[in-house]
């Protein structure tokens, strides 16, 4: 929990990652692959405040107390939320997988949720292997990363019939929410493969689910934002946004939070420090403090206030994950402030 100014948030970082990197985890003959992925994300670490940057043998591999320490030591976080990324065909045992980061939920009881995934070119097989993991896990939700090479697939599209025969199993086992990963590309996956264009073709098909796009499709703000106000279960994931703008870039921040609140609204938007990236600690002090800026250019957007701040750090990750909220750290008796986008149907 955070405390700031007498009030109290309940932080629930709703994307974080536990990798393994190291170049003794590299695939022979795919290392141009597996080293210029992590490289890539080092990079973007760089947008972060300069007291906050490992040195990139850290990066690669990182440990489960250095981890533990970041987020909730230090880091006020109340839950996290694991959203794995096989890269198989890179990595050996794969970049962060369902079964590291249940392994290290189950050493932590009681801090971590465990999302798995599910690639639809894996046919029947992943399927079955989809379930079981979902059963081992009790998963609530996936992560999907639809750019991720399989062999000559260079990506897929939630379009796509095999991946509806995947949501449908998603429907059928009640894991309710579908993280997509839509916004900046890492080397050396294809930028279209993130696309957002496929997101509100199944939010409308599968009205059950909630589809959380991680990113927000930067740096496709207005298409993600105009096409979410008309979709009911499209929701904002903060990773990247906070972490990667709130320092580096504060006015296309503010922009990007004023388009968020203003099409989506408060309700809908999802805090994530996106760990090992950037550490949850600085994100969530400075969101806290964060005031949107006075400037003409800026003027269409309002203020965000301390309700709207404690449901986008962690209540409204916790509705969708039926987490228990202490009934001091609650907002349940605070106004719903609609968003002034067009309402969905």
């Amino acid at each position: 929990m955070y405390e700031k100014d007498g009030e109290k948030y309940f932080v629930v970082d709703g994307h974080t990652h536990f990798w393994d990197a190291s170049p003794q985890n590299w695939v022979p003959g795919q290392e141009e692959y597996a080293k210029g992925w992590i490289e890539c994300f080092h990079a973007y670490q760089g947008l972060g405040p300069p007291d906050t940057h490992w040195p990139i043998d850290r990066f690669q591999k990182y440990s489960e107390e250095l981890m533990m320490h970041d987020l909730f030591e230090v880091g006020h976080v109340d839950k996290a939320i694991f959203q794995p990324t096989n890269l198989r065909q890179w990595y050996v045992d794969g970049f962060n997988t369902t079964e590291a980061d249940g392994a290290m939920a189950e050493r932590h009881p009681g801090r971590f949720l465990v999302n798995t995934t599910f690639d639809p070119r894996e046919g029947e097989a992943g399927m079955r292997a989809f379930e079981e993991r979902v059963k081992r896990y009790g998963c609530k939700g996936v992560k999907l990363y639809t750019a991720e090479w399989r062999g000559d697939s260079r990506g897929w599209s939630l379009k796509d019939p095999e991946a509806a025969r995947y949501l449908e199993k998603c429907e059928e086992l009640g894991v309710r929410n579908i993280h997509v990963h839509k916004g900046p590309t890492i080397w050396p996956l294809d930028k279209d493969a993130f696309d957002v264009s496929d997101i509100d073709y199944v939010a409308t098909n599968f009205q059950g689910l909630n589809f959380i796009v991680e990113h927000v499709g930067l740096p496709r703000i207005e298409d993600f934002c105009f096409m979410a106000t008309q979709e009911r279960n499209v929701y904002a994931g903060l990773a990247v946004v906070v972490g990667g703008l709130m320092h580096a870039r504060p006015k296309f921040f503010a922009k990007v939070m004023g388009e968020l609140m203003f099409w989506l609204g408060e309700d809908k938007l999802i805090f994530g420090a996106d760990y090992a990236i950037w550490e949850p600690r600085w994100q969530v002090e400075g969101f806290v403090d964060w005031t949107m800026p006075a400037d003409d250019e800026l003027s269409d957007f309002a203020p965000l206030t301390v309700v709207q701040k404690k449901k986008i750090l962690g209540l409204n990750a916790a509705r969708l994950y039926d987490i228990d909220v202490p009934a001091e750290l609650r907002v349940e008796d605070a106004p719903v402030v609609e968003p002034v986008g067009v309402p969905g149907p």
